[in-house]
């Protein structure tokens, strides 16, 4: 198991793409803090591990909320040795015009995808610091490479979180702590599927780029991340892995 006795931060797990790598984290061997602003309590019921997996109601748009997530989770465990920054609004989005997105819309957007990963990776860094390093997942997205249309704020946030986990990167490096990032393309998660404006958003497009011509599911990035959280990639830092299916030949 490639995550015994880790300790894994997982925002926005108790729901789609977020509970795929919770439950997988757990399978690997580690022990698992759902961080979400959904009550994570049925996420972690379901997970059925009692010992090793902690709900935390947290919005990671606000550094209190993450802050008092981190504390607890330290608590419990005694240290954080993975963040893994999922958290995201997407699968609610309707895709339109970028000059008819509502300010309020794009301002969430760019609150969670991208203070949130900053909020995040401050608040662990002091304990990932005193324990002699770690390892930072950020959760950009393939949309990134392709400019699409329709979901600029989406699109802009993701390749802000690409830029952050670069700089990151150079600046947690000194003290051990690794940030790579996994840009996953459209990923049938269950909250995914429950939004038909998203789903069958360009999905002939999406099917005709890729070199692996069928539906992309959770389980098809699970591994990249493990990979990324894992010692396994103790020497990458600064990197933004595509996992879409062979629809962009291009590092991001």
């Amino acid at each position: 198991m490639r995550l015994q006795d880790k300790i894994a931060v997982i925002t926005g797990g108790a729901a789609g793409i977020g509970f795929a790598y919770a439950t997988r984290f757990l399978a690997e061997g580690a022990c698992v803090v759902v961080a979400d602003i959904a009550d994570p309590g049925p996420a972690v019921e379901k997970l059925a591990a009692p010992g090793r997996a902690l709900g935390i109601r947290t919005d990671v748009a606000d550094a209190t909320s993450v802050r008092a997530m981190v504390d607890a989770a330290i608590a419990r465990f005694g240290r954080v040795d993975v963040l893994v920054n999922n958290a995201a609004v997407f699968a609610t989005l309707t895709p339109q015009r970028f000059d008819e997105i509502p300010e309020a819309e794009w301002d969430r957007v760019m609150a969670v995808n991208v203070k949130g990963v900053w909020n995040c990776a401050r608040a662990v860094a002091p304990a990932m610091r005193a324990q002699g390093g770690g390892r930072i997942v950020n959760v950009a997205s393939a949309i990134v490479a392709k400019g699409t249309a329709l979901l600029m704020h989406y699109v802009t946030s993701k390749g802000a979180v690409v830029a952050m986990t670069r700089a990151l990167a150079r600046e947690l490096g000194p003290d051990r702590i690794t940030v790579n990032a996994v840009a996953p393309g459209l990923i049938l998660s269950d909250t995914v599927q429950a939004n038909p404006a998203i789903t069958s958003f360009q999905e002939a497009a999406i099917m005709q780029a890729r070199s692996l011509r069928r539906e992309a599911f959770p389980a098809d990035v699970e591994g990249t991340v493990v990979f990324l959280a894992s010692d396994d990639s103790a020497f990458m830092s600064g990197q933004t892995l595509i996992v879409d299916g062979g629809s962009v030949f291009s590092t991001l």
